[in-house]
């Protein structure tokens, strides 16, 4: 069984320089991301986000760098020898040295985690919304984190999650100035 996600590596930066292996926290106060494209095994992708820095971390990864503060979503299948693919999205912000973090495989040191699924339909739905919100105009790196716990309770309830649109985005845009 392969992971259907592209027919091709979505990873189309340029290389930079060799990355050193993840570590614990990285030296530059950044949140590192690990890209990775092993065809029909192992991809891991970015769904939005706005990329701070990038280089290679070998022949099939590369390394994805965010600011703190700054919401991504990255995009995760893989299969086994044996059984079934799993599939994982995680909605994340990256936090800043010495912040207090939640783990997360290929992202170092961490984050604040918003959102995390692991079942195909719900990760189906919450990639509809965020079509959703691009066709709209919106960024979703620009979405308040609450919307994204908003989606993660709904889920977890089993129970449908409000959309987002121009008129919430407008509200959270006053709400941010008052702050």
């Amino acid at each position: 069984m392969r992971c259907p996600m592209h027919s091709s590596p979505p990873i189309d930066m340029p290389l930079r320089d060799i990355a050193p292996a993840m570590r614990q926290l990285p030296s530059s106060g950044l949140t590192d991301v690990e890209l990775t494209w092993i065809e029909g095994r192992l991809e891991r992708q970015l769904r939005f986000g706005r990329v701070a820095a990038q280089r290679s971390g070998g022949p099939q990864k590369r390394i994805a760098s965010f600011r703190p503060g700054a919401t991504f979503a990255l995009l995760g299948c893989t299969v086994p020898d044996v059984g079934r693919a799993s599939w994982n999205l995680a909605v994340v912000t990256a936090v800043a040295p010495g912040a207090p973090y939640q783990a997360h495989a290929g992202i170092a040191p961490g984050g604040d985690i918003l959102l995390l699924i692991d079942a195909i339909e719900p990760i189906r739905a919450v990639s509809r919304e965020i079509d959703m919100i691009e066709a709209s105009g919106i960024d979703p790196c620009d979405v308040p984190p609450d919307h994204w716990r908003h989606i993660a309770a709904s889920l977890a309830a089993a129970l449908p999650f409000r959309a987002y649109g121009a008129e919430r985005h407008a509200a959270w845009l006053r709400r941010r100035e008052t702050e």
